[in-house]
């Protein structure tokens, strides 16, 4: 039976897993406001969904699925836009600072070619999600989500 989480421990989740909403915001978003109105969706959305999560699951996993697909319908029900990439938080090693941004800068780029669900695959890959949580959270099998993986690497690898 669910049951619903109580405001001090959804407090503490949110608190916990900010940085984790404005991932999906910033890879979702362009505009500072869009990603403002994305960041008060999904806490919205798992607001609501409080009485969903029945700890079968890590609460990581339960918030990025409903983080994504919060993203992803939010966009959709939106007019076209030209979506932001990845975060800042995506480390290129160089020592060269300029070089660095410039790489970041690519690969942002490259990643807002890529459709709403291949971006959440990216991140929860960058985030090192295992393959089980994976497939848990995008509700896809392992085998499909290496090929996935493997195809957006290429994707990337091509457009940078």
């Amino acid at each position: 039976m669910d049951q619903t989480i109580p405001q001090p421990e959804f407090d503490q989740i949110l608190k916990e897993y900010r940085p984790l909403i404005y991932k999906v915001c910033h890879l979702y978003a362009r505009s500072r406001e869009d990603k403002e109105d994305l960041f008060q969706e999904i806490v919205y959305q798992l607001w609501k969904s409080r009485g969903t999560f029945r700890g079968q699951a890590k609460v990581s996993t339960w918030l990025y699925r409903i983080a994504l697909n919060t993203a992803i319908t939010y966009i959709r029900g939106r007019k076209p836009i030209r979506y932001t990439t990845i975060t800042e938080e995506i480390a290129i090693e160089t020592d060269d600072w300029r070089e660095r941004k410039e790489r970041e800068d690519k690969l942002r780029q490259a990643a807002s070619r890529l459709t709403e669900v291949e971006r959440g695959l990216l991140i929860l890959y960058l985030e090192q999600r295992s393959y089980e949580e994976m497939e848990e959270i995008m509700g896809l099998n392992q085998n499909n989500l290496r090929v996935k993986i493997n195809r957006i690497k290429e994707k990337l690898k091509k457009w940078i």
